[in-house]
């Protein structure tokens, strides 16, 4: 057996694939006169020349590790779901999955696995309606939803690992806690995930803490149609009122479509989102609920914080002077 030495990745897939195509050809008459050690040893250099050669498809000269051909690759394709297979052919390597961890936490990019895509799945179908090749997603598949590399990433992975590791901790309050540590920053839901020790039932607690506990934690179907599918953000650090957590999901969607995510008192939407005015919208009952008021869409109307602020703070004045 011939000894081959390593080659750059970057190559000429063509002249590649010739000399793959020439080893497996004489690999005949070892299929038919070798001993299985000597069979093995013989394909070594041909498995060789295939990884060559799927990591000289991308033809990228500033590509040299599989790290960038992995992450030149995913940008190509964003939004797309890709499979695991893709990753170890583009990066010629089999430890693909590593060099993905390293582009998620060391990087900054917003990589999603097909683990959390189900589980986000599970506690919410309908936040995936816009998004339907989601939903067939497998666990071992990626998708890089975010061309734009979040250079604080790094910070939070570290802040995470810190969380995660405090047993005096539940799981929700692990969650709330690394979230109110990242108050107005988009957060992923891999770093959720992480933070409750890779278990599933991460998005249900996320969801009790927007449900159940009134933390005002935003995502593409819940007040932030522009965000990527898969990230949240914690808006305020303020837990809503007792009376607004008693909201449906669904209805509180409900009024956000129909009042076209603005505030139907100032018209302010993420259009005209300014660090130094971190508003957010809410849902508002018009009749209050200790009135009588439901929780239905005829009786909510979308406003921004300052504004639902504005109309408690002007309900209360006029209860004084009654």
């Amino acid at each position: 057996m011939s000894h081959m030495p390593r080659r750059s990745s970057v190559s000429d897939p063509e002249a590649l694939r010739t000399e793959l195509i020439s080893l497996l050809t004489e690999f005949e008459q070892h299929l038919k006169n070798g001993d299985l050690r000597q069979q093995v040893r013989e394909l070594i250099p041909a498995n060789r020349l295939l990884r060559d050669l799927g990591g000289s498809l991308l033809r990228d000269e500033t590509a040299t590790s599989a790290r960038d051909r992995i992450l030149r690759y995913l940008i190509n394709y964003a939004k797309e779901i890709i499979e695991s297979e893709e990753l170890m052919v583009i990066g010629g390597i089999s430890e693909y999955a590593r060099r993905v961890r390293e582009l998620r936490v060391e990087f900054g990019w917003k990589i999603i696995t097909g683990y959390t895509v189900r589980e986000m799945i599970h506690e919410d179908q309908d936040a995936f309606s816009d998004n339907p090749a989601l939903l067939e997603m497998k666990p071992d598949d990626y998708m890089l939803i975010s061309t734009i590399q979040d250079r604080d990433a790094a910070y939070r992975w570290r802040l995470a690992n810190e969380i995660r590791k405090d047993n005096r901790l539940s799981m929700r309050d692990k969650i709330l806690k690394f979230l109110r540590n990242n108050v107005g920053a988009e957060v992923s839901g891999e770093e959720l995930r992480y933070v409750a020790d890779n278990r599933s039932e991460w998005a249900r607690r996320v969801r009790e803490l927007r449900t159940e506990q009134g933390w005002p934690i935003a995502t593409q179907n819940e007040g932030r149609p522009d965000l990527p599918i898969g990230v949240y953000v914690l808006e305020e650090n303020k837990q809503a009122q007792a009376h607004d957590r008693r909201i449906k999901d669904t209805v509180r969607r409900a009024v956000l479509v129909r009042d076209k995510y603005s505030c139907r008192k100032c018209g302010w939407n993420k259009d005209k989102m300014d660090p130094a005015d971190p508003r957010h919208l809410e849902v508002h009952h018009e009749v209050p609920h200790i009135e009588g008021g439901a929780n239905t869409a005829d009786n909510l109307v979308t406003l921004c914080n300052i504004c639902h602020d504005d109309v408690h703070r002007e309900a209360k004045k006029k209860k004084k002077t009654c």
